[in-house]
């Protein structure tokens, strides 16, 4: 089989594969989308290690997406690291971090609002390099051309919905929070049509309720645009745009800080092509 060229193409077939995959190999997927810096600069032994698996289980993924062995597969990560800007990865900020932060059990509302916010300044910066420019062009593309925009977005996920449905309505966009008041998702999510839009949101674990919304997006050729913390998640998956969200995490609380971000910048982005237009 053809071994992908490039790092975008390899993370496309490993979406397009990924249920074909061994669980083993699964694992090594999510790791490789994940932790691409590691896959660069690391060992094969230290990647194995952190990954869970033996090191030949890295090589049979390898092969089996067309490589010859794994040293073929990383060369493409480090060729990405050595064209663009070299700076940490997420993963590995967030190591550092948890070392300079220490175990200290006892904390006063003024040192834990420096480890939030220390914590999401990493996230944002993580966000500014990784979100690819084109994507978010299309994105906003696809606001501009939809008829109605459809947000869901339960548990966690619900205040990035909630403020997308917001802001949107405040610039005269049609948009339609579907929050399953009355337990009526169905009922909400059953006018989406091959002319409108569905913003998906879910984080781990991810709500079922959402993929399956998606689903049904798909199946009346609705546009999906997604925003989760893996391309493998349920949602991503089968977007036309994903966004993969790395969000700050301090002592298991999740921050929600670079999802709103991201969410901020395409409301602004589309009201900013209106004004363009006038």
């Amino acid at each position: 089989m053809h071994a992908p060229r490039d790092i975008r193409e390899l993370r496309e077939a490993i979406v397009e594969r990924h249920d074909d995959l061994s669980p083993r190999l699964r694992q090594v997927a999510a790791y490789v989308l994940d932790h691409p810096n590691d896959m660069g600069l690391e060992t094969l032994a230290v990647i194995a290690e952190r990954c869970g698996v033996q090191a030949s289980t890295i090589v049979r993924f390898a092969k089996a997406f067309g490589y010859e062995g794994a040293s073929q597969m990383q060369r493409l990560f480090r060729d990405e690291l050595i064209s663009a800007t070299p700076s940490p990865s997420y993963a590995e900020r967030v190591r550092q971090f948890s070392e300079r932060s220490g175990d200290r059990h006892s904390l006063t509302p003024h040192e834990l609002l420096r480890e939030f916010s220390d914590s999401n300044i990493i996230a944002l910066e993580h966000l500014k390099e990784s979100i690819d420019a084109k994507e978010l062009e299309r994105a906003v593309d696809l606001v501009v051309r939809a008829r109605n925009v459809y947000l869901v977005g339960l548990r966690r996920s619900f205040p990035v919905a909630a403020y997308l449905a917001y802001a949107l309505r405040h610039i005269d966009k049609p948009a339609h929070l579907i929050d399953g008041l009355a337990g009526m998702l169905i009922e909400q999510s059953s006018m989406l049509s091959k002319d409108d839009l569905l913003f998906a949101i879910s984080f781990r674990p991810y709500a079922k309720e959402t993929a399956e919304i998606v689903d049904r997006a798909r199946e009346a050729g609705a546009g999906v645009i997604s925003i989760s913390d893996s391309q493998l998640s349920p949602v991503s998956r089968e977007a036309d745009i994903s966004f993969d969200i790395k969000d700050a995490e301090v002592r298991q609380f999740r921050s929600l800080t670079a999802s709103l971000c991201l969410a901020q910048t395409l409301v602004i982005a589309y009201a900013h092509r209106l004004e363009d237009k006038h």
